[in-house]
């Protein structure tokens, strides 16, 4: 049996690994939120409160997915 911790870190490796999808800013940095959002909401659930998980989460994917796009850009380093 997989433990909790062990899948919450799998579960947000692979949302990392997918935040990058899309050509534009626009699209990288939504479909982030998007990911966030859901896994927060998972993840909050867990915790009694899925609305607050899921609003942590899309800030967090949708500050990630505007990061990796300034990387790939060559803005950042």
């Amino acid at each position: 049996m997989i433990s909790k911790g062990f899948s919450m870190v799998l579960a947000l490796a692979g949302l990392l690994v997918l935040s990058g999808c899309g050509e534009t800013t626009t699209s990288r940095a939504g479909s982030g939120a998007m990911m966030g959002a859901a896994s927060g909401a998972a993840f909050g659930s867990l915790s009694g409160n899925a609305g607050r998980g899921a609003a942590i989460g899309a800030g967090a994917g949708l500050l990630g997915g505007y990061l990796f796009d300034q990387h790939r850009r060559g803005n950042i380093d």
